[in-house]
């Protein structure tokens, strides 16, 4: 299946790999991965395009109730972990959690939370990163240029302003599939 992704994702798509091709899969087992610019579903599957031409496995997090029959196997199958979102739960902790459970774990997320344009990230992703002590991995989802640039793994200091500082230089200029939301 992997040469069918890299046939639609390279030649009927035109896209391609920039950066950190590899995601650091080789050295780096854990890690949170963000997607940005999130502006529309096509983000979806040139993310499973691009983890299947990497080759690596990444995973996502949903509410406990998905995991159960008869979607459970599947959702797992393809990455998944489940999370109790029930109120007063810390789900920071609790994701951090899952990394501690798991001897190979790469969360991705979107860190806007929606596909509508936003002015500020939503900051779990971070401190998930932080509390898990593992690196952020960051690559931009740029439908002006049909390019995906991966960064090295970036490690969370405690200077919050520079790091988001940092990691927003990345993105800059980015066009995602919906310029009005980027």
């Amino acid at each position: 299946m992997r040469w069918l992704a890299r046939l639609i994702y390279f030649k009927l798509l035109g896209w391609k790999i920039t950066g950190n091709a590899n995601f650091s899969k080789d050295t780096i087992k854990k890690s949170v991965i963000i997607a940005v610019p999130h502006t529309s579903w096509h983000d979806f599957f040139i993310g499973i395009l691009l983890r299947k031409i990497a080759n690596v496995k990444t995973n996502f997090v949903g509410k406990k109730e998905l995991f159960r029959w008869p979607f459970g196997y599947y959702f797992r199958a393809v990455g998944g972990a489940a999370l109790d979102r029930t109120s007063g739960q810390n789900k920071v902790e609790a994701i951090a959690k899952l990394f501690e459970e798991k001897d190979e774990f790469r969360l991705t997320l979107a860190p806007e939370g929606t596909r509508k344009k936003v002015t500020t990230w939503k900051t779990g992703f971070y401190y998930i990163a932080k509390a898990a002590n593992v690196p952020i991995i960051m690559f931009t989802l740029d439908f002006e240029h049909k390019q995906n640039h991966i960064s090295e793994p970036f490690y969370p200091t405690d200077d919050v302003e520079a790091d988001f500082a940092f990691m927003k230089s990345f993105y800059a200029g980015i066009i995602g599939k919906k310029p009005e939301y980027s």
